[in-house]
């Protein structure tokens, strides 16, 4: 037994030297691993709520036509005499453009002038005898009836010999000729096609459920294919029944196209601003995390990091809309979402 309690301390002692250096370890360990009031903080991006003009837009795609176009044709066939336009010019309202050979019905004008002269003559003669009584009031009557013919085909005639004659119905930009001097044209065929670009109209459609959002004046933005610049116009007219195929509404926009760098024919790529609010509280959409009842953003308080509930309203492609839960002067963390926590040590990098 006396020798057994030495032996029993022996082993106690070699069995604390062996679990010292583990305990040593684990209290150096603990010293190394601050708590949460002394952790490093974290940079994250972030931004300074300020209140700015946010614009409501929708994009869509149109077509850019004419402010007028026509297609010039006759309205008689005969030959043509002479052609008066120089082909892609620029020609004025009411400029003769194209003359068809009238000398036939020239020729009946001539004739028909005659018989009404000769009908003018009788009927002032019969008028004369009617008031002798020396004709009935029935041969007054067909010798007037005679003279209102003759003035009547006359007028038919100038009206057929002014179908001979194409004039422009506006002011525009001609294109160019499909006929020639001496060729023989119908009503059917193309002579050129008129028309006048500034300023341009754009056509495009929207859904059904921004019917209301737009009005005659909204003001739009569109680009064209093969032009840097960005083009601004109104809308002037808007179709009053809703395609039931599409669901979309037909919209019509002018822009002024003083130096005609827009053509008509030319892809539109539409941007219409439904809204304009000049003060409101912009966020960009990466900064919002979803919520089941909700969404919530981090801000930076005191250097920590604070959720904070939101209420949201237009969105962008880029930026939303803040209308609760922030107040202009707040910081918003963008970035190192999923690595933070709540109450979490944080140092804001603004954006240059």
């Amino acid at each position: 037994m006396l020798n057994y309690i030495p032996h029993f301390k022996r082993v106690k002692w070699l069995i604390v030297a062996l679990i010292m250096p583990f305990i040593v370890g684990c209290r150096e360990h603990t010293k190394e691993q601050p708590g949460a009031a002394g952790q490093k903080a974290m940079t994250v991006g972030g931004v300074i709520l300020q209140p700015r003009v946010l614009e409501n837009n929708i994009l869509a795609t149109g077509n850019v036509i004419a402010n007028e176009e026509v297609e010039l044709r006759t309205e008689v066939p005969g030959r043509i005499v002479a052609i008066n336009f120089d082909e892609g010019t620029h020609v004025n309202k009411g400029t003769l453009l194209l003359k068809i050979d009238d000398r036939e019905l020239d020729a009946r004008l001539k004739k028909l002038q005659v018989d009404e002269k000769q009908a003018k003559d009788d009927l002032y003669r019969k008028e004369k005898l009617l008031e002798l009584k020396a004709v009935s009031q029935e041969e007054y009557d067909k010798a007037f009836n005679t003279h209102g013919i003759a003035l009547a085909e006359i007028e038919l005639i100038r009206t057929q010999i002014s179908k001979t004659e194409i004039y422009a119905p506006f002011s525009g930009q001609i294109g160019l000729r499909q006929v020639s001097p001496g060729g023989f044209i119908s009503s059917s065929t193309l002579v050129a096609r008129l028309q006048q670009t500034d300023p341009v109209k754009i056509d495009f459609a929207i859904p059904e459920k921004y019917r209301g959002k737009v009005k005659k004046g909204t003001l739009i933005k569109f680009r064209v294919e093969g032009n840097d610049n960005s083009f601004t116009g109104h809308v002037y007219a808007i179709e009053p029944k809703i395609d039931p195929a599409t669901r979309n509404i037909s919209i019509r926009a002018i822009c002024p196209n003083p130096t005609g760098s827009l053509i008509p024919g030319s892809f539109a790529k539409v941007d219409i601003v439904l809204d304009k609010i000049p003060d409101a509280l912009v966020i960009p959409s990466e900064a919002i995390i979803p919520q089941m009842n909700g969404e919530k953003v981090l801000v930076c308080r005191n250097g920590r990091a604070t959720s904070q509930v939101i209420g949201t309203g237009i969105r962008t492609e880029r930026d939303v809309e803040v209308t609760s839960g922030l107040k202009p002067g707040d910081t918003i963390i963008t970035t190192g979402l999923l690595q933070l926590r709540e109450d979490a040590s944080v140092k804001i990098r603004l954006p240059k």
